[in-house]
């Protein structure tokens, strides 16, 4: 009897704990957890922002199978347009005003660089924020930030040995988006050239609120360079895409993952200008016949087809958004009862091998106490005029 009764006040005292948990941290109750990201639905990199869509749309789909562990997810988004102070306005009032648990996936370099210090103040999670910068994983500043993009440090340092190893002689021209995304990419050649750099590149800047970067693809043709990186957003790797062709100019041309989207970069660039283009990847292509039978991707055209009625699905945006809400998923599930900051962090920073089904073969999520990114691989692909084709294996920014 005295063993029932001590049962019983155990029980009663997890519960009681388990209540104390949800009401310690904003945005959760018994039935519900509020979650906050801001994309740039408007402004100069609004195509990114069908990333958002694919995330809102996964967690559609998680509420509708009753939510993680008895709670549904009610997400809010704003839209920043893609700048700073509306990026700052819209975070404040989703943690002041909404009061939300924490923050995931909200996009954009110029929006996380604007809000990581407010946020980590604020001691909210920030999880897998959609920037590869590297500063943005450092613990020791940002312990509450984890990214959701490869690095673009680990990128651009691929992207520099693939040059050098193809073209050893090439003159390389980089045009970059002049933020932390650009100056990543820059800084990593600089990094993998060494001593090299200063006579084998020539790097010029585009700011955000160019209508066009034609000017620059000019420019950058008359060095003579024979290799070519776009590192910025889709509507300026298209035009860039498209420049280098009208005037005749066919260095071996690199984008960045961000803007390897089929129907953001590649179709407004013209499919056929295209061809030759090589870009790193994450995810599988949903309009490349190789994967037709493939069940991860069999899976993501149903899903598509039921919770992303009329949108493109050649827009890898989607799909990556997709990927979102499936970590997000797995960090909830990993929470179980305490959804205490401190424990939402925890599990953040602690996925042990989650393979999705729409990511290249052979890469896997791991964080922990030395990686706060999703993602530290990756797969080259080149553009055949009509499809993404995979070449090489999973690289890494180590060499070895």
């Amino acid at each position: 009897m005295l063993f029932g009764k001590l049962a019983l006040s155990a029980a009663v005292l997890a519960a009681f704990m388990t209540a104390a948990v949800a009401a310690d941290t904003p945005g959760v109750t018994e039935s519900e957890i509020k979650i906050g990201a801001t994309f740039p639905f408007s402004g100069p990199a609004s195509p990114l922002s069908n990333t958002g869509k694919g995330m809102i749309a996964y967690v559609k789909s998680i509420n509708d199978r009753g939510g993680i562990n008895g709670r549904k997810i009610n997400l809010i988004t704003y839209d920043d347009a893609y700048t700073p102070p509306k990026s700052v306005e819209q975070t404040r009032k989703l943690i002041e005003s909404d009061e939300v648990a924490f923050l995931f996936g909200p996009l954009g370099t110029p929006a996380i660089a604007a809000t990581i210090k407010y946020v980590n103040s604020k001691k909210v999670p920030h999880l897998f924020v959609v920037s590869g910068v590297s500063k943005f994983t450092n613990f020791a500043d940002y312990p509450m930030t984890t990214t959701g993009l490869p690095s673009y440090n680990t990128e651009g340092k691929i992207y520099a040995r693939y040059i050098t190893q193809t073209a050893p002689d090439a003159r390389i021209a980089i045009l970059y988006q002049n933020d932390d995304l650009g100056r990543d990419f820059v800084g990593a050649f600089k990094e993998a050239l060494k001593g090299d750099f200063d006579r084998k590149v020539v790097a010029s800047s585009y700011e955000v609120t160019e209508p066009t970067i034609e000017s620059h693809v000019v420019t950058l043709k008359a060095s003579g360079a024979q290799a070519f990186l776009v590192a910025g957003t889709p509507k300026f790797a298209a035009q860039a895409i498209k420049k280098a062709a009208e005037i005749g100019w066919t260095p071996l041309t690199i984008i960045n993952y961000v803007s390897s989207s089929v129907s953001a970069t590649i179709v407004p660039a013209g499919a056929d200008k295209a061809a030759g283009v090589v870009a790193a990847t994450i995810t599988k292509d949903p309009t490349d016949k190789r994967w037709d039978d493939d069940p991860g991707m069999k899976w993501y055209r149903a899903h598509f087809e039921k919770y992303l009625v009329g949108a493109d699905i050649a827009d890898n945006n989607y799909l990556f958004g997709t990927q979102q809400g499936q970590i997000l998923e797995q960090v909830l599930k990993q929470c179980g009862d305490d959804l205490s900051r401190e424990n939402i962090v925890k599990q953040a920073r602690n996925i042990k091998g989650l393979v999705l089904p729409t990511m290249m073969p052979g890469i896997a999520i791991n964080t922990g106490p030395d990686n706060s990114m999703a993602y530290t691989q990756l797969q080259l692909q080149r553009w055949t005029g009509s499809s993404w084709e995979q070449f090489g294996g999973v690289l890494s920014a180590d060499p070895k």
